[in-house]
C-alpha cells in the first residue's frame, strides 16, 4: 500500500493477510534491530575488543538497513512506499523546513537559555566563529552517509509500514520513536566514548539516556511528518544530516557551557525546551497533513 494512501479502518474488521504479514515483518524488524546491539557488544567482549569504533558497533549500524532490505526483497514487504524517489516537486517547502528545523529549535533554545543565564557562550565569538562553520561543513557529507544508513530503516522502512496499518498517527510516532530509542541503548551504554557523553551533558547516564528517549520520540513526530508529507525518505535523511553536523560540535567543541544540572531543561539536544519545541512542530506538521488529506 502506498504511504500517501489514506487508510481508515474500524475496530471490528479483522486485518487481511497484507496486515498480517506487515506485523510479522516488523516484529521480526523490531527483535532484530533491538537485540543486534547487545549482540555486537558481546562480540566485541568476546574478541577482547574495548574500542568505540569496534565491530559490534559496525553491525549495530548495518543491521537494520540489512533487514530492511531482505524484508522488502524476501518477506513480501515490496518497495513502493520505501520513498526513495526525491519527489522535489511540490515539497520544496518541506525540504526547506526539514533543513532549518535543527538550526531553528537549537537557536531559539540557546536565546532562552542565554537570557535566563542557564547557558553561556565562552568559546563563541565572530573571531572563532569560522572554525564552527567549517565543522558544520565539513560534518555534512560524512553525516549525510551515515543518515542514509540510519533513515532508510527507520523512515524509509519502519514509519510507512506502521502507518500502512491505520494505527492512530501519534501511536504510529511513539511506536517508531520508542524502538528507534531502544535501538540506540547499547551505543550509549557500550558504543559511545564516556568522555564523549561527559562533554555533551553533566547528567548521569541513566538521566541523560531516559532524556534521550524523550527526545527520540519527539524527534520521531517531526520526522515521521515530514516523512508522510512528502512520501520521500530524503528530506529526514537532510534533517538527520543538519542535526548531526550543527549539534555535534556546538556541544562537544566547547561553544557553549550548558549550567551544570540543568541540561534536563534547557539542553539543545535532549533537553525539555528542545523536546516541547519539536512537539509543537510536530503536532502542526500533523494538523496541516491531515487539513490537506
Amino acid at each position: 500500500m502506498s504511504i500517501g494512501t489514506i487508510k481508515t479502518r474500524q475496530q471490528f474488521i479483522p486485518m487481511n493477510d497484507t496486515d498480517r504479514a506487515t506485523v510479522r515483518n516488523l516484529v521480526i524488524f523490531t527483535i532484530t534491530v533491538v537485540a543486534i546491539g547487545w549482540i555486537g557488544w558481546g562480540l566485541d567482549r568476546l574478541m577482547g575488543n574495548q574500542a568505540s569504533e569496534s565491530l559490534g558497533m559496525l553491525l549495530w549500524i548495518i543491521t537494520p538497513l540489512v533487514a530492511t532490505l531482505l524484508l522488502r526483497t524476501f518477506a513480501g514487504d515490496g518497495w513502493k512506499d520505501f520513498g526513495l524517489r526525491p519527489r522535489l516537486k511540490g515539497n520544496v517547502v518541506w525540504y526547506t523546513i526539514a533543513l532549518l528545523v535543527f538550526p531553528t529549535v537549537t537557536t531559539l533554545v540557546l536565546f532562552i537559555g542565554g537570557i535566563f543565564g542557564l547557558i553561556t557562550f565562552p568559546n563563541l565569538s565572530l573571531n572563532n566563529l569560522q572554525p564552527l562553520l567549517w565543522a558544520f561543513a565539513l560534518g555534512l557529507l560524512p553525516m549525510f552517509f551515515k543518515n542514509i544508513l540510519e533513515e532508510l530503516p527507520w523512515r524509509g522502512y519502519l514509519t510507512p509500514k506502521i502507518y500502512s496499518l491505520g494505527l492512530n498517527d501519534f501511536a504510529g510516532h511513539l511506536m517508531v520513536g520508542l524502538i528507534w530509542a531502544v535501538w540506540h541503548l547499547p551505543y550509549y551504554l557500550f558504543f559511545l566514548d564516556r568522555v564523549v557523553i561527559q562533554s555533551y551533558t553533566s547528567l548521569d547516564l541513566p538521566a541523560f539516556i531516559l532524556m534521550a528517549i524523550v527526545a527520540m520520540i519527539s524527534w520521531a513526530i517531526v520526522f515521521g511528518e515530514i516523512r508522510l508529507l512528502t512520501n520521500s525518505v530524503w528530506p529526514v535523511v537532510l534533517m538527520h544530516m543538519v542535526e548531526d553536523a550543527f549539534l555535534n560540535p556546538l556541544l562537544l567543541d566547547g561553544y557553549i557551557q550548558i549550567t551544570p544540572g540543568m541540561d534536563w531543561l534547557i539542553s539543545p539536544g535532549v533537553g525539555i525546551l528542545s523536546i516541547f519545541c519539536f512537539m509543537a512542530i510536530g503536532i502542526g506538521l500533523y494538523q496541516w497533513r491531515k487539513r490537506q488529506q
